[in-house]
């Protein structure tokens, strides 16, 4: 499966963004989906990851309750709506797709999209 994420830019502190990431190739239902970030100088981290039907999601700590995963299989597309953004939000976005049930640890991911930049001032 192929990933193509888009939706990253610069946004004011408190502000909102949408990511997403359109997959192509095999069954996009067949797959968990996730978001991971890096930020300059750190290691990439965990987001949030969606089960195959969108029946389970999965938060890091510090997006619980501002960020938002969600996944149209119709459209073979997943979603982060990023609210109550923060400085420390500042990385690039990568999704990154599974073929077995959603885990939080990049190593378990299979594809993986080119990433894309959120920038959030203060």
């Amino acid at each position: 499966v192929q990933l193509q994420a888009s939706g990253g830019g610069l946004v004011q502190a408190g502000g909102s963004l949408r990511l997403s990431c359109a997959a192509s190739g095999r069954t996009f239902s067949s797959y968990s989906m996730a978001w991971f970030r890096q930020a300059p100088g750190k290691e990439r981290e965990f987001v949030a990851a969606i089960s195959y039907m969108g029946s389970s999601v999965l938060y890091e700590d510090s997006v619980k309750g501002r960020f938002t995963i969600s996944r149209d299989n119709a459209e073979n597309t997943v979603y982060l709506q990023m609210n109550s953004l923060k400085p420390e939000d500042t990385a690039v976005y990568y999704c990154a797709a599974r073929s077995t049930g959603k885990s939080s640890y990049s190593q378990n991911y299979e594809y993986w999209g080119q990433g894309t930049l959120v920038t959030v001032s203060s």
